[in-house]
């Protein structure tokens, strides 16, 4: 479960909220009612940026679409 901190209140339990994320949890941080940025682990981070470098690559492997291929599909969904 994410947990919602305000700015102040992480600037004081910092180390606290630092041993958290550690042990497996992750943070909000807000600005009054809107959250401004997410605490994480790094393992996680990398993991996520990992899959997302992988995604790109398959995708510039992928062969552009063809104008053929497109209205192709659209009349399927008219069948």
């Amino acid at each position: 479960m994410t947990v919602t901190v305000k700015v102040a209140e992480a600037k004081t339990h910092l180390s606290e909220l630092l041993a958290r994320v550690e042990a497996g949890e992750d943070f909000i941080i807000a600005r009054g009612n809107d959250p401004v940025a997410r605490l994480v682990a790094m393992d996680e981070r990398r993991q996520r940026l990992t899959a997302i470098e992988a995604l790109r690559a398959l995708r510039a492997q992928a062969k552009p679409v063809t104008h053929q291929e497109i209205q192709e599909w659209k009349q399927e969904g008219r069948r």
